[in-house]
């Protein structure tokens, strides 16, 4: 089934592409361009840039700040970005916990907290994992002991991003041992700032800070950032994404590491003797991500027509990630020699050319894509049993 663009929708993605051309600035698009990362500092200026047009928070609702895109006018947004070279803002700030506060927050949380994340004024980091509590997170054991108007919370999470560059922390803790395990959870906004709160990093193997490890002893934190009611934070958690769920395709990334393969196929004297083979592996690429974006503009439009979605995301979860790792493997052929040589984080000048210098460390890194946000094995299951009633 091909999804055509309506007129309507062509001239949103006119309009998007026009006002990338003249407000995103250059040198934030190039280091995007480059894998070479974007810091706090240029990506709050890209936010701000964003939110002075209103279209920083494009998932949020219309009242708190919000487009009132379709999802398919979303998908079109993160397209042209992404092909624009433009950093992604903070997702635990907006896809996270942002909508969390609004769908469960109070009037002065959300009076507070939600400007704040517009305008890049409040960064946010994600506290669920810990060292015993990855993947069955129901057994996580910070916790949380209510003493008046506080709690008093003592744990740890662990492969917290950007903890170092946050100034929030939302995070579950366990505010009751006497029920099940999901019952005694309890969804709570921490001031980073707080005394008893300390951060230490926690490195990849090129030297990159890529997560921290957050100890949290005897923290005071005020009843009123408890988000939700107490010991209900796993629904708060469960809903925390929201139609988010049918955006994890990765079309946009991938089209834009497409378009980064090409550009570097053209600059890349390539081996003798493979260019045949790898204009087909090219073109098998390019296919498969046909087939993927058709899939990902298929369930969109159901959706905006307000069809139920049931478990079909799985499949765009493990494709999208399987298809950026097989971005990722023909990027670092063509690139040959020059990945082998460590990143300039390490301190070493790369002494290739700039676009092949973070090739090696993202390829690495993107190796968790078919982990992170539910393993491939686990989306597999799903597929068998929701969607093939297997």
């Amino acid at each position: 089934m091909r999804v055509e663009l309506s007129g309507s929708q062509r001239a949103f993605r006119e309009e998007v592409r026009d006002f990338l051309q003249t407000s995103l600035p250059g040198e934030i698009a190039a280091r995007v361009r480059h894998n070479q990362g974007v810091g706090k500092e240029d990506l709050t200026r890209w936010t701000r840039i964003l939110n002075e047009r209103g279209w920083a928070a494009p998932n949020w609702s219309v009242e708190h700040g919000g487009t009132g895109w379709s999802l398919i006018e979303r998908h079109l947004f993160d397209m042209e970005c992404r092909s624009a070279h433009a950093p992604q803002l903070s997702g635990f700030g907006f896809n996270m916990v942002g909508p969390a506060i609004i769908r469960f927050g109070t009037d002065e949380q959300k009076d507070y907290f939600l400007p704040r994340i517009l305008n890049a004024d409040l960064w946010w980091c994600q506290g669920y994992s810990e060292p015993q509590a990855g993947s069955d997170l129901a057994s996580l054991r910070t916790r949380a002991i209510r003493e008046g108007d506080e709690y008093r919370v003592t744990g740890s999470k662990i492969w917290t991003s950007s903890a170092e560059h946050a100034d929030w922390m939302f995070c579950l803790v366990r505010t009751n041992t006497q029920v099940q395990q999901q019952k005694g959870i309890s969804f709570l906004l921490i001031d980073l700032d707080s005394p008893g709160v300390a951060i230490e990093p926690l490195l990849a193997f090129n030297g990159k800070r890529l997560w921290n490890q957050v100890f949290l002893e005897d923290v005071r934190v005020p009843a009123a950032n408890r988000l939700g009611e107490e010991d209900r934070g796993w629904t708060v958690a469960k809903r925390l994404l929201g139609d988010e769920r049918l955006m994890v395709s990765r079309v946009s990334e991938n089209k834009r590491m497409l378009g980064v393969i090409r550009d570097v196929m053209g600059r890349e004297p390539l081996p003798q003797g493979a260019v045949g083979q790898l204009m087909r592996e090219l073109n098998a690429l390019e296919i498969r991500l046909a087939a993927l974006e058709s899939t990902s503009l298929r369930l969109l439009t159901d959706a905006d027509a307000g069809a139920d979605i049931g478990a079909e995301p799985s499949m765009l979860k493990f494709k999208g990630s399987e298809l950026v790792q097989a971005m990722d493997t023909l990027l670092f052929e063509v690139i040959g020699h020059w990945a082998l040589p460590l990143d300039s984080s390490g301190g070493k000048e790369h002494p290739g050319p700039e676009y092949a210098e973070f090739v090696a460390s993202g390829r690495y890194h993107h190796r968790g894509y078919t982990i992170a946000g539910g393993s491939s094995e686990v989306q597999h299951n799903i597929i068998a049993k929701q969607v093939l009633g297997l």
